[in-house]
């Protein structure tokens, strides 16, 4: 088995939880069990944690992770799917994804041309899948969203290859709370 050093992390889309507001409530449930699963990677081994750029989980733990970073080694990458990502989003949203942006310590395309198909997306989940060593998705597969697609992938890849798929639920986010 491969040592744990490279985590990707993901799940709803902030519109999929309808969290509107950075101080709802619902957003910081999440943040705090973010910082708890990051926690338990790290002594683990983890030293990096992946996120794509999406607004809700990812931009979110990735807020969490340079806060982290006060206290702990951690990583943060940002690997976009393809060149472009976010730049027809609202001032707010632009504003948080620059912010983790600069906080990163890599940041990346996958695709270097703009949003041309889906198959941009299929390329950017497999090579999520092939760079990292876990997964940890705030997703339900009782309440499908986006996340869907990449579960599904990291399910098949898993089959194949040593890889940590963690999920955490909405009865689970709920007992957190």
């Amino acid at each position: 088995m491969n040592p744990l050093k490279t985590v990707f992390i993901t799940g709803y889309r902030s519109f999929e939880l309808n969290v509107f507001q950075e101080n709802d409530p619902k957003a910081e449930v999440i943040k705090k069990v973010l910082k708890s699963e990051i926690i338990n990677f790290l002594e683990e081994g983890a030293e990096w944690f992946l996120v794509s750029g999406n607004l809700g989980i990812e931009l979110w733990a990735g807020e969490v992770i340079i806060a982290l970073k006060k206290e702990y080694e951690i990583n943060l990458g940002v690997i976009y799917p393809f060149q472009g990502f976010g730049e027809n989003w609202n001032e707010k949203n632009r504003q948080l994804l620059e912010k983790v942006e600069g906080n990163a310590d890599y940041v990346d395309y996958v695709s270097r041309a703009p949003y041309q198909s889906p198959a941009q997306l299929k390329s950017h989940t497999s090579f999520i899948l092939e760079h990292t060593q876990a997964s940890l998705l705030i997703y339900d597969k009782e309440y499908p969203g986006k996340t869907l697609f990449f579960e599904r992938e990291a399910e098949n890849f898993s089959e194949a290859h040593s890889y940590e798929i963690r999920m955490i639920s909405m009865d689970d986010l709920q007992n957190f709370a």
